[in-house]
């Protein structure tokens, strides 16, 4: 095989080898997704055929065809009919938990001490948690149940049944109500194991909830919190609303607690904290798990539903605002962790209950340079500049307009108006089309410690959205900022960027309704993403420079990925919020391209992508799960 020259440098038989191999995988991978899909199969075939058959000169029959079958992918009455399967469906094919012969191979035999504070809950209930435990496939575990003052005398004497039972069941009854927190702890005193898992007194783990966690201490030496999937159960005994979560992400976590069950922690690190604290009720875990991540903990996420979170009446599980004094113990235990770690902000309720907005306080109120590339289109760019000029409430702001080899006279007439203002400038670009290089060039040209990438066809909504952006960014450990973009008729547009999907990259919660709040409010809260897309993006100039911007060989598309996937190397978050809203017409000012051209160009740089971050695209995205689909935008499971 000749040796191929590939970004500048020559590649060995061994390095082309390995990168045809990584295509070949992850086409094999595409082809699995898709074909395990019913109805996405014809849909591709009629997709690909008129792509590929259809002459140009059909160009409008063929923008018709694909917006018909966009409606068709993304209306949620067909995507029930066509490819979302039921949770219930998706159970029957779920990956099988581990096996208890794995045991045997374990390094490490860690005792779990499961702690279970108790407070008049039905008899019933609590019967099922602790079966639960005695189910377990891991033998070594002991449960710590704390009775806080029960009233109800039957469920005294089934405390006292369990001693009988099992001897690894310790009951301590409390002379006086003290609370969750008070009895949690009471429970984390009797404490032996060399990790506790946290189980409410209602709610079940799985038969193998214990054995995956030893597994993951095992496989992750030093890990110190071990969290996991979970779902809810009915009354009745049906699971339904699994939660499938994403790995650590500590925006993530500030927004709302995302880690809830099962959770297991280190009994040395409860230990230093000090247990659970009190004043904090109805948010005490929340507070618990904010002041573990406080001492540098080593968090492992298991992505398999491994607890069970009844619900029932008068249970936050069923009813959100059973117990509302919890959201203000939760802001509370906030401002606690943002002291610790000297973040300066004002923490005030989400878009959603249970949810909050973590507001940074910007220092210096430092210049952003918003860089705005064009090309004609005055009536795009003008709503573009003019609703920055109006609408937006942060003053020391400067427009660079990056004018690329316009046209039309109306155009250069619009940047006369537009430069009366001072706060707009006017950059050439005398070349070919080439997002990462005009956008390179511009960042060259400019003088000032924040960038904000924007594209022309954008219209600010909030009027905050630089303050947003800029009081995330200013953070040492943050390197880019992404925004909530919306298409014209408020559907979401951008919601953020999950890798994997449709091969390379998708759009997080493509289509929904700007009033939706996605998978378990994830449209609505601050998190950590691997990308986010440039049609909207800050970040620092001399980071920009230190991961040498964007690259050039991506002129079109996934050279917002590939910016992001570099600075992530460089050890730095990417964070989206929701609070930083716009509209966007998306790439309105490219104009008409042959669709042949077009698609030739699109697979050239999709095949950079792959060959340049391959070995990353093949791992799941960490901001996802593994159990969620690669084939869509909507989060839905996995077929």
């Amino acid at each position: 095989m000749e040796k191929e020259k590939s970004r500048g440098k020559l590649l060995s038989q061994e390095e082309e080898l390995e990168i045809y191999k990584r295509r070949v995988k992850r086409l094999e991978t595409e082809l699995k997704v898709i074909t395990g899909s019913r109805g996405w199969v014809l849909l591709e075939s009629l997709r690909t055929f008129f792509y590929q058959t259809i002459p140009s000169f059909f160009s409008p029959v063929l923008r018709l065809f694909k917006k018909l079958l966009r409606v068709a992918l993304y209306n949620p009455l067909v995507r029930i009919g066509l490819r979302r399967d039921d949770y219930e469906r998706w159970r029957a094919d779920e990956t099988s938990l581990c096996n208890p012969d794995i045991i045997s191979k374990f390094s490490h035999l860690p005792l779990f001490s499961i702690v279970i504070p108790v407070y008049n809950v039905k008899p019933q209930w609590l019967e099922l948690a602790v079966g639960s435990v005695l189910n377990q496939s891991y033998p070594h575990w002991e449960i710590c149940l704390a009775d806080d003052c029960s009233t109800d005398k039957l469920l005294h004497d089934l405390l006292v049944d369990f001693t009988e039972r099992d001897k690894r069941i310790k009951v301590r009854f409390l002379e006086k109500n003290v609370g969750i927190a008070g009895a949690s702890n009471a429970a984390l005193g009797m404490s032996e194991g060399d990790y506790v898992g946290l189980l409410d007194n209602d709610d079940e783990l799985t038969q193998d909830a214990l054995l995956e966690v030893a597994k993951s201490i095992n496989d992750n030496p030093g890990a110190d919190l071990i969290y996991s999937d979970e779902d809810k159960i009915s009354e009745s005994g049906k699971r339904y609303a699994p939660f499938f979560k994403p790995d650590f992400s500590p925006d993530t976590l500030r927004s709302y607690n995302y880690l809830c069950h099962f959770t297991v922690i280190r009994k040395t690190v409860l230990d230093k904290i000090g247990g659970f604290r009190v004043g904090y009720d109805g948010s005490q875990d929340y507070d618990l798990f904010l002041r573990v991540i406080d001492e540098d903990a080593k968090i492992v996420h298991i992505p398999k539903v491994l607890y069970h979170w009844r619900a029932i009446s008068g249970s936050v599980g069923k009813e959100g605002t059973a117990k509302m004094y919890a959201y203000d113990s939760a802001k509370k235990a906030l401002a606690d962790h943002l002291q610790r770690v000297n973040l300066d902000a004002e923490i005030v309720d989400g878009l959603f209950l249970g949810s909050y907005h973590i507001k940074y306080r910007i220092s210096a109120k430092p210049e952003v340079a918003i860089i705005i590339p064009n090309r004609d289109k005055v009536e795009v760019l003008e709503r573009c500049v003019n609703s920055i000029l109006n609408k937006t409430t942060y003053k020391n702001y400067r427009i660079y307009i990056v004018e690329n080899r316009s046209r039309e006279q109306a155009t250069f007439e619009l940047y006369d108006r537009l430069k009366e203002d001072p706060r707009v400038q006017l950059i050439e670009f005398d070349q070919e089309f080439n997002f990462s290089a005009l956008n390179n060039f511009a960042v060259e040209q400019i003088d000032t410690e924040y960038i904000l990438f924007l594209n022309n066809d954008t219209e600010v909504i909030a009027p905050a959205w630089i303050e947003e952006m800029l009081g995330l960014c200013q953070r040492p450990d943050v390197g880019a900022v992404g925004s909530l973009l919306y298409y014209p008729d408020k559907k979401v547009q951008h919601g953020g960027i999950i890798l994997g999907i449709g091969g390379i990259a998708g759009h997080s919660h493509k289509y929904f309704s700007h009033d939706a709040f996605g998978y378990f409010g994830r449209i609505k809260v601050t998190q950590n993403l691997s990308a986010v897309t440039a049609a909207c993006l800050m970040t620092k100039k001399d980071l920009f420079l230190q991961v040498e911007g964007f690259d050039t060989q991506l002129s079109h598309a996934f050279n917002d990925v590939d910016l992001c996937l570099k600075i992530r190397k460089e050890g730095f978050l990417i964070v989206y919020t929701p609070y930083a809203e716009l509209y966007h017409y998306e790439s309105i000012t490219r104009g008409y391209e042959n669709t042949y051209a077009k698609r030739a160009r699109f697979n050239q740089e999709k095949a950079t992508c792959e060959d340049k971050w391959g070995a990353t695209l093949e791992k799941c995205d960490p901001y996802y799960n593994p159990n969620l689909t690669l084939l869509r935008e909507d989060f839905s499971l996995k077929p």
